[in-house]
């Protein structure tokens, strides 16, 4: 078995380990990049890409009902769920080519289409070859989990690898899973005319400010997506009819069928194959164990992305991979951080939050915390489109440093970068109200919630007294 010594090897060419690799290659590094699945990973053929073209859809027959409010006839679409199929996988085939092995080998990237595995601390086998190299990227990213529910494994069910392959709408979709994942595809099968049934363990959106989230839950509702939080399944089977579940919700047993079962209900790290106890390399239920800076308990070792555990999301595989090159090309410190790390629920709409919730930020900074808020009901433009169901939540400390914001809202994960940009780069909320706002736009309703941390500066009579006193200088 032959032997080549390389500066990078990465094993896994998703969001994570196809930007090392490409970084790595220009700085003129010599860089093997092993792949058994599609090039792009999860995000372009099973995730983002997919999902996002899915929804898209959803708008576009959802505009169908909805003008009446500006004097435009509600009409019924009509929907040819096999070109709704085509137009996602020509999103994702109009993205491949920059994901694709062609690409990578024209930018110097050795690419090898085959599992690999660690043979030991300095060596990975991919491919009929062992490779050796001065660092190693783990970049295999996570799959979806299936819980313990009894009858699961004995009937089909979809999840985000298989849903997208569907050619006919679902008639009646049962969802298993109130996350983003499962809302966010519950609301798109709705409005393209399933009917949609989502069964949530705990609460919906739990990760998300409850005041928040009902917004977003509200919504799904109003267009006829059934939500049951705190529903405990006790078996599911299937028959020539479809799949039927048993569950317990509301201290009332109740059966629900559906034509299809969709599995939504976390995901779990890739890390099967990799022989990671013949590196050394200690990893856990949730993830590969790393230390501040991506490294495993292998010094020569890093783990970046859903493989890693904590935040799963594309930009935060593609954050440690810029961590990882600054580290080890540069030697420069580069410390994983999650206080500016966005996310966003794509559903409509939006929700998006970045930094810390107001209970956590009570917990680390005391008393001197003060909640911003302001809704999209005031906002001119939110009244133009009519959207003005949206909420923005800001929290700060006693000094005015930014340290969270959650928004629910037309367009949220676009509005969510700007305080994610603020949280990064350590300004205070000063610098949002200082901020021009081109009107009329949405992004007022940030800059409005900002002018609110001196609301109270009116009353106070230390500034009634300076008001004052500069009177009489005219």
């Amino acid at each position: 078995m032959s032997s080549t010594l390389y500066d990078f090897c990465i094993i896994g060419a998703g969001s994570g380990g196809l930007s090392v690799a490409a970084a790595a290659a220009q700085f003129g590094e010599k860089v093997v990049l092993i792949e058994s699945g599609k090039m792009g990973g999860d995000c372009l053929n099973y995730g983002c890409v997919p999902s996002k073209a899915l929804i898209a859809a959803g708008k576009h027959a959802h505009a169908f009902g909805s003008g009446e409010a500006f004097g435009i006839a509600p009409a019924k679409p009509k929907v040819d769920f096999k070109k709704v199929h085509d137009h996602i996988h020509d999103v994702i085939a109009g993205i491949a080519p920059h994901d694709s092995v062609e690409r990578f080998e024209g930018l110097g990237v050795r690419v090898i289409q085959a599992a690999g595995r660690f043979v030991d601390a300095e060596t990975v086998e991919a491919g009929g070859e062992t490779i050796k190299a001065r660092r190693f990227v783990i970049a295999t990213g996570s799959s979806p989990s299936a819980p313990p529910i009894p009858g699961l494994d004995k009937v089909n069910y979809l999840t985000n690898e298989t849903i997208f392959l569907n050619t006919s709408l679902p008639k009646d979709l049962i969802i298993i899973g109130g996350g983003p994942i499962g809302m966010e595809l519950a609301q798109a099968h709705r409005r393209l005319g399933a009917n949609v049934t989502v069964l949530e363990a705990f609460d919906p959106l739990g990760k998300d400010d409850p005041e928040l989230t009902k917004v977003v839950l509200d919504h799904l509702r109003n267009e006829g997506v059934e939500i049951l939080a705190q529903a405990k399944i006790s078996k599911i089977s299937q028959s020539k009819t479809g799949i039927t579940v048993e569950l317990e919700h509301d201290d009332a047993r109740k059966t629900v069928k559906g034509s299809h079962l969709l599995v939504a209900a976390g995901r779990k790290p890739n890390v099967d194959g990799l022989n990671l106890e013949a590196a050394g390399i200690a990893y856990e239920r949730h993830g590969i164990t790393v230390d501040d800076g991506l490294r495993t308990t292998n010094r020569k070792v890093y783990a970046i992305g859903d493989v890693a555990g904590g935040l799963q999301f594309t930009h935060v595989a593609g954050y440690h991979a810029g961590l990882v090159i600054r580290n080890a090309l540069f030697k420069l410190p580069a410390k994983n951080k999650t206080g500016h790390i966005p996310w966003v629920t794509y559903t409509d709409p939006e929700l998006a939050h970045v930094g810390l919730t107001e209970a956590d930020a009570r917990k680390q900074h005391g008393d001197g915390v003060k909640m911003l808020k302001w809704t999209f009901d005031e906002n001119d433009r939110a009244r133009t489109e009519r959207k003005t169901d949206g909420i923005i939540k800001v929290v700060t400390a006693g000094n005015g440093s930014i340290l969270g914001a959650t928004i629910v809202g037309p367009h949220a994960g676009e509005l969510i970068q700007s305080w994610s940009l603020s949280i990064g780069a350590g300004l205070k909320i000063k610098a949002m109200i200082d901020q021009v706002v081109a009107y009329p736009t949405l992004a007022e309703v940030g800059r409005r919630a900002a002018i609110t941390q001196y609301a109270d500066l009116p009353a106070k009579p230390w500034v009634r007294w300076i008001i004052a006193v500069l009177k009489k200088f005219g």
